[in-house]
């Protein structure tokens, strides 16, 4: 038998949980209806342990029960997934909260106490508790544990095990959704499996197999179909200070369901079902800093669908019409900004996360790169591949796209558009707004500038003129295809003028012309 739960103990319990869950959590799948029919709760739950065991097993040996207990609160805090993560996450800071501190092995009262301020700690975390869930299982075992607390650790660590079996297969008829399925929670099966592993190491009785109920007894699925629910779920840890998470809470709870937020000393745990998955992470950004953000598409596979967003993806990001259009023949989702502006971060963050678990980024303007870097970085914390291909142009983003290979493995592909990218010089004519000193001179409000890849090539009056000198530049360091986008201010036909000239000049050089539709430039030249 163990010596109650101490450090070595904690540490064993993590591993045990870890490898049960690990076992079990295909069929903790299967069982998940409620709150929505994702088919995930088992692993959710499976890499929070993981998340909490590591933390624990990164410590130094003889770092104290303490010190174990507050690294294993904390890993289950940082890597909750899911709802179920996230309440699991707040029961292990329910007991950490209440065992971490004793000196002494505690008895079975002490881990009682602990049982039951870990079920208040979680009840309070979800903003509309339900019954027949964790909670309701988790209230059963902490009630078990107390009504067996004279029998010392052992007794009322089992007591707590089998009060929660037993409160698990009342959990089918307790919730509609369960009921009709003919199952019983999954959040709580997973739980049972935790609590089953905690009891093997304090016992010193470890059971060969980990059950988990295929069906409710006396239970037949019927497939009625359930309404759907909000489209995504959204998690992510704030940096928040207390005071701000209660506003957070209202804010959440207006926009969607199945609200949980955890935590406490300035970091939270969120998590939330919505349609709007920008607003939810907006929303967090007014409260603190959010990171490690995790949107994902909740109803395709409950519905027989096949999952959006799921695989390769490319986000470019553009403000005309005429660009967004090309991006998306291109097989390319875009993300809007307006004219002169750069998107919201939260917005290009939900973008890139939904987008799939491997995404290229083509932020196409300098001011949008280091944006598009940081949404990136949100979305590695959730566990997707990205990469930001540093695309200064709409032109370098459509030469990146006409490489994209999805079935090339993604580093090989984010070479390859990389490549392309760089290899495609860009210029454009802008009209100038004011007086200003340029590399070649003065120039005068409603001059036409010639830039080359940012830097102005040319002041002059005609557009069209300026176009030739511009692009003939370009040329002169040798090219094998140009790429001409027309704006919304360009003289009609200049775009095809200058095709015609350099068929003429350049019969060798490929031309391709394109209405973008921008407002700022009337012309965009590519050069590859």
């Amino acid at each position: 038998m163990s010596a109650g739960l101490d450090e070595a103990a904690v540490r064993e319990w993590c591993g045990l949980a870890g490898e049960a869950l690990g076992r079990t959590r295909t069929e903790i799948d299967a069982l998940n209806v409620f709150p929505v029919p994702d088919g995930d709760t088992g692993t959710n739950l499976h890499l929070t342990v993981l998340a909490a065991r590591d933390a624990a097993g990164s410590l130094p040996a003889g770092a104290g029960t303490a010190e174990t207990w507050r690294a294993l609160r904390q890993g289950a805090l940082l890597g909750a997934r899911g709802n179920s993560g996230v309440i699991l996450s707040q029961v292990l800071r329910g007991l950490s909260e209440v065992l971490g501190p004793l000196e002494a092995t505690p008895d079975g009262t002490a881990f009682a106490a602990a049982l039951e301020h870990a079920s208040r700690l979680a009840r309070a975390a979800v903003e509309h508790p339900v019954e027949g869930t964790m909670l309701s299982v988790l209230d059963a075992a902490a009630g078990a544990a107390g009504d067996a607390s004279g029998t010392g650790l052992p007794g009322a660590a089992r007591a707590a095990a089998d009060g929660a079996r037993r409160a698990l297969r009342r959990t089918t008829a307790q919730l509609e959704v369960l009921e009709r399925s003919g199952v019983v929670d999954a959040g709580a099966a997973g739980l049972c499996v935790v609590l089953d592993a905690l009891a093997a190491v304090i016992t010193g009785e470890y059971p060969e197999r980990y059950e988990i109920p295929a069906r409710a007894a006396g239970q037949r699925a019927e497939q009625r179909p359930e309404p759907p629910g909000p489209g995504y779920e959204v998690m992510y840890l704030l940096d928040a200070p207390d005071g701000a998470v209660p506003p957070l809470r209202e804010v959440l709870d207006r926009l969607g369901d199945s609200l949980v937020v955890v935590g406490g000393d300035g970091l939270w745990n969120v998590h939330v079902h919505v349609d709007d998955a920008g607003a939810a992470i907006e929303a967090g950004m007014a409260a603190g800093r959010p990171h490690r953000v995790r949107v994902t598409y909740l109803h395709a596979e409950a519905h027989g669908r096949p999952v959006p967003h799921r695989g390769r993806a490319v986000v470019a990001v553009t403000a005309a019409d005429g660009l967004a259009a090309l991006f998306e023949e291109c097989g390319a989702r875009v993300v809007r900004r307006g004219p002169g502006e750069v998107p919201p971060l939260a917005v290009l963050a939900e973008a890139i996360l939904a987008a799939g678990d491997e995404v290229a980024v083509l932020p196409n303007e300098p001011e949008v790169l280091a944006l598009a870097e940081a949404a990136a970085e949100r979305a590695r914390d959730g566990g997707a591949r990205i990469a930001v291909v540093p695309t200064k142009a709409a032109v370098q983003g459509m030469a990146a796209l006409a490489v994209h290979d999805p079935v090339r493995r993604f580093d090989d592909d984010v070479i390859e558009m990389t490549r392309a990218a760089g290899a495609t010089r860009f210029g454009h004519l802008e009209i100038a707004a004011e007086e200003a000193v340029t590399t070649v001179g003065l120039c005068q409000p409603g001059d036409v500038l010639g830039l080359i890849e940012g830097d102005v090539a040319m002041i002059g009056k005609d557009l069209a003129g300026v176009a030739r000198h511009v692009l003939y530049r370009m040329l002169s360091g040798g090219g094998e295809l140009v790429t001409l986008i027309a704006g919304v201010h360009a003289a009609p036909g200049l775009a095809e003028d200058l095709e015609a000239r350099v068929r003429e000049r350049r019969p060798d050089v490929e031309v391709g012309v394109y209405a973008g539709g921008q407002e700022r430039f009337p012309l965009l030249i590519g050069v590859e």
